[in-house]
């Protein structure tokens, strides 16, 4: 009978297993999974933390931590080193009482609310576009924003897209999302982007990007050198970000409270906001289900039928 541990770098090593078990078991762990957990033990062994842990030790670190680390990061600390005690059979130290006291202890002190991307909303992605040059780059530009905020991308399914991704249709086009974040075993789904009802029509704009950089195969957003040439490789999610904030900039707004989250934050609170329901918004970004979707929400309907207007 094979069996499986994680080492302290955070490397899962596969010990007995039958040929060609290991590496599927080894794919089970998406390569961002991957790397967080690796990071996040490097970080329990620098402090001086040893697996196996016990719970007052583990405590111990959340506590030393509190005041420089988010409740968030706190949290996926805890969530790696369980992962780890539970792949080595050993005793799971997080699941005692000492350690989640500590947990709801520094949530109390130090709160909860995550500090959130700011929704890029759809009045402001006009003005932006509105000051996008007319090169190849601002070709590159407009189709990555609109399209990333027609079909609430993520940032990562977004420069994942590829040529062969993208099916014309009557109506608009069709992208095919072959893996996401919620999808890590490639069932894959469909997002229709329709012809725009403005100016700023996301199917036009792709199509004048593809048309101009040539790209006829491959990726679907890639990279515009200073000589203003496309390069054969794809874009990274973090040049979204980048992009985003660079444009904030050129139009007079701050970048720092905006990520690359915004475009599809952006379009989930827009489109609350226009009294889409909350199935039809989910249907286009695929969040699992209302609770997922309720942030967006609340911010898009805060002025909606608001009591204060009837009032003042």
């Amino acid at each position: 009978m094979g069996n499986a541990s994680v080492t302290a770098g955070g490397e899962v090593n596969f010990t007995n297993l039958p040929h060609g078990v290991a590496a599927y078991v080894a794919n089970s762990l998406s390569e961002n999974s991957r790397r967080a957990y690796a990071a996040d033990l490097s970080h329990f062994g620098a402090w001086g933390g040893e697996v196996p842990a016990n719970d007052i030790t583990v405590a111990r670190y959340l506590a030393d931590h509190a005041d420089t680390l988010t409740v968030s990061t706190l949290a996926r600390r805890l969530a790696s080193l369980s992962k780890v005690h539970m792949a080595k059979g050993l005793p799971n130290p997080t699941n005692a009482e000492l350690v989640k006291a500590t947990m709801r202890g520094i949530k109390r002190q130090h709160g909860t609310a995550r500090a959130e991307a700011k929704p890029l909303l759809r009045d402001d992605l006009f003005m932006l576009l509105e000051k996008t040059p007319d090169n190849l780059r601002g070709a590159r530009d407009r189709a990555l924003l609109l399209v990333g905020f027609a079909g609430g991308f993520r940032r990562s399914e977004l420069v994942a897209l590829n040529f062969e991704d993208v099916d014309y249709v009557k109506q608009g086009v069709v992208l095919a999302l072959r893996k996401s974040k919620t999808d890590q075993t490639g069932a894959g789904r469909k997002i229709a982007i329709p012809f725009g009802r403005s100016r700023w029509c996301p199917v036009y704009a792709l199509d004048k990007w593809l048309n101009q950089s040539g790209i006829a195969a491959g990726p679907l957003f890639r990279p515009v050198n200073k000589h203003g040439c496309c390069l054969d490789r794809r874009l990274s999610g973090e040049a979204v970000s980048l992009i985003i904030k660079e444009h904030l900039s050129t139009a007079g707004i701050d970048p720092t409270l905006y990520s690359g989250h915004s475009l599809r934050s952006g379009f989930a609170t827009s489109a609350a906001m226009a009294g889409v329901s909350t199935w039809k918004i989910r249907q286009q970004t695929g969040h699992a289900s209302d609770a997922m979707l309720s942030r967006y929400v609340r911010d898009g309907e805060l002025f909606v039928n608001n009591a204060a207007s009837f009032l003042v």
